[in-house]
């Protein structure tokens, strides 16, 4: 009786499939391979470029002006330098907000156009006030600074596991509005792929000391 019982029991209360975990609702918004792949490539590849350009110039060639007007190579590694720091703030501001519901609607294409737009020297744009250089670091100051920046970048960038796309923080400029993480993280080494060309043009200038 027992025993018959207990059949019955089994086949009223069948062993249930183990319960499957709900889907991560931000698992878009987390970097893929290729993404994470392609920030940290270039961050090393901006890096490398500059520093090849710029590590073994004289002072005369490190502070050698085209123009009043133009930027010295150490006044372009510096405003590389302070546009990192305020790049990674940006990036880090929109983390601290909560994911923006409309992420995707907001940031689409925008990844793609600050590709297009960062490394061209077609246009020209005004530096803010902020990011403009002072003189007033060495060039050990910078280079040393800048090498402790893009270290501290690459390693987020390749360690971060955060739905980066879902959270966003607004550019100043209305031409880029919206930007997500992700995108304010890409936009670091774009920035300096720019003004690595600004530096091959000063020194590639007429008048660009020999040594």
């Amino acid at each position: 009786m027992k025993l018959w019982l207990c059949g019955m029991l089994l086949l009223l209360d069948p062993v249930l499939p183990a319960q499957e975990q709900p889907a991560d609702p931000l698992s878009k918004a987390r970097l893929d391979s290729e993404e994470r792949q392609k920030v940290v490539t270039l961050l090393l590849d901006s890096r490398k470029d500059m520093l090849e350009a710029i590590e073994n110039l004289s002072e005369a060639q490190w502070r050698y002006k085209p123009s009043p007007l133009k930027w010295s190579v150490g006044e372009v590694a510096e405003h590389i330098l302070l546009t990192e720091a305020a790049l990674y703030s940006s990036m880090e501001k929109a983390l601290a907000a909560p994911a923006n519901p409309d992420w995707e609607a907001r940031t689409r294409g925008k990844t793609e156009f600050l590709e297009r737009v960062m490394v061209s020297r077609d246009r020209r744009a005004q530096a803010p006030v902020e990011v403009r250089p002072s003189n007033k670091l060495s060039r050990q100051e910078v280079l040393s600074r800048y090498r402790e920046a893009r270290e501290k970048t690459i390693r987020f960038a390749r360690e971060t596991g955060l739905p980066l796309k879902a959270h966003t923080y607004d550019h100043p400029f209305p031409v880029f509005n919206t930007l997500s993480a992700y995108q304010w993280l890409i936009y670091i080494p774009l920035h300096n792929l720019r003004h690595n060309k600004q530096i091959a043009e000063v020194k590639a200038s007429p008048g660009f000391p020999k040594d």
